[in-house]
């Protein structure tokens, strides 16, 4: 099949690979949600582990491809494939425990981040595919990120391991990594007006990125909490827990 540049579509083809992902999710037994099968390498590995896949392809060519592929593990209600889009789809339609792996387009990343670790029903895990400068961003950097400290409310992310462009076919211009996001919860949070406290700081914060930390919380209005954060802070110069004190 050929890789469509709409959907960035860049599909696994070690299955070595797509089998070292499958064994650090760590999903035995698990119900698993992934998203973007491709050409069903990474599927196929999860299927030797997980007790059922539910993959979401928006392409359907790949689609009725995988229906022929897979036509055995359908017929034994171990693999599940929905046709759409992963951002509309519902979360609620699975089980109160899963875990989400997946090869993610890397333009949908945050997006993908933000649906999950926000959603009412939190996955119990996250592995995922992603651009190797985000993982390091995430798992790695000293500096934070709107998106890393997102990340970090809601569980504890890890570089996993390297995949190189060579992997993929199209190959990216650029690696990928493997990052993990474990003990998902909201135990930051004792109630919802909180979780969106923190992240209107959050955002107040990063506004203008080369600004003071205090000036940019003073022109969103955020003027007693500027006064608690060091004089000459940025805000990627902020642990989670200086942002949770915050």
């Amino acid at each position: 099949m050929r890789a469509k540049k709409s959907l960035g579509q860049n599909f696994l083809m070690h299955a070595r690979i797509a089998e070292r992902i499958a064994k650090v999710a760590n999903i035995e037994g698990e119900t698993v949600l992934e998203v973007g099968p491709g050409t069903g390498v990474l599927t196929r590995e999860l299927l030797k582990f997980a007790e059922k896949v539910v993959a979401i392809e928006a392409d359907r060519e790949l689609l009725g491809q995988l229906q022929a592929d897979f036509a055995n593990e359908i017929a034994a209600g171990r693999l599940e494939l929905v046709s759409g889009d992963v951002r509309t789809f519902d979360v609620e339609a699975l089980p109160a425990s899963y875990a989400l792996v997946a090869n993610i387009p890397y333009y949908l990343t945050g997006e993908i981040f933000r649906k999950f670790l926000e959603a009412e029903e939190q996955p119990s895990s996250m592995t995922l595919l992603v651009q190797k400068e985000v993982a390091e961003r995430i798992a790695r950097s000293k500096k934070e990120s709107i998106l890393s400290l997102s990340v970090k409310a809601y569980g504890t992310p890890k570089y996993e391991f390297t995949v190189p462009r060579g992997a993929f076919r199209p190959a990216p211009k650029v690696d990928s990594a493997v990052v993990s996001i474990r003990d998902i919860s909201r135990r930051n949070f004792s109630t919802e007006k909180e979780e969106e406290r923190f992240f209107a700081l959050l955002h107040a914060g990063f506004a203008h990125k080369r600004k003071l930390l205090r000036k940019n919380f003073a022109e969103a209005g955020f003027v007693a909490e500027a006064a608690l954060v060091p004089e000459r802070a940025r805000a990627e110069d902020l642990s989670l827990r200086q942002w949770l004190v915050l």
